[in-house]
């Protein structure tokens, strides 16, 4: 049931006494992990702790991707694994601060830093890896884009440049000929 399709809810929810209001807005806020941390964020919280959180993710992301480098036989199964959980974490992050351009900028570092060359392949009957990578990957370039050509022209032209390396490193990847097919600009 959505409230905008119920007018005399609505109204008789704005004419309840506050401390009734109040009552029922921490009840609901408790149920919701996601909206109690945006609660807090918007509140409670201030530039400095948005350069703490991106610092923290971006931390994460490096070392995720340089422990990726540095295994020794290393298959898409493993990056693909990797990049959803990194991809979680930004989404999460995304939800709660609703920074766009951060956003973006940290999909942009995971995928840019992400290898995408395989010496070792990981064979199983049931699903090719690699293509599920490159799917994943060009796809997600592809949703990152979407964004990115919302955000206002002094913002895109920040992320310009490192978007270009992405499409760069993909198409130098075992990922260009899914890029290709699906159409993935090889410049912004």
């Amino acid at each position: 049931m959505k409230l905008s399709e119920h007018q005399e809810l609505k109204q008789a929810i704005l004419s309840l006494p506050v401390k009734e209001k109040d009552k029922l807005l921490l009840r609901l806020v408790a149920k919701d992990k996601v909206l109690t941390e945006r609660l807090h964020f918007m509140l409670l919280e201030d530039e400095s702790n948005l350069e703490e959180r991106v610092g923290h993710l971006e931390a994460e992301i490096k070392d995720v991707c340089e422990a990726l480098r540095t295994q020794p036989k290393l298959t898409a199964k493993d990056v693909l694994l990797s990049l959803r959980k990194l991809n979680k974490e930004i989404n999460h992050f995304a939800k709660v601060t609703k920074s766009d351009f951060e956003e973006i900028r940290l999909k942009l570092q995971v995928l840019k830093h992400a290898p995408l060359k395989f010496k070792f392949k990981l064979f199983s009957s049931a699903r090719n890896y690699e293509q599920t990578l490159a799917s994943y990957v060009v796809k997600s370039v592809l949703n990152i884009h979407k964004k990115f050509v919302k955000l206002h022209e002094d913002l895109r032209f920040d992320l310009t440049g490192d978007f270009n390396e992405l499409l760069e490193h993909i198409y130098q990847s075992d990922a260009a000929f899914t890029a290709k097919e699906l159409k993935l600009p090889k410049e912004i």
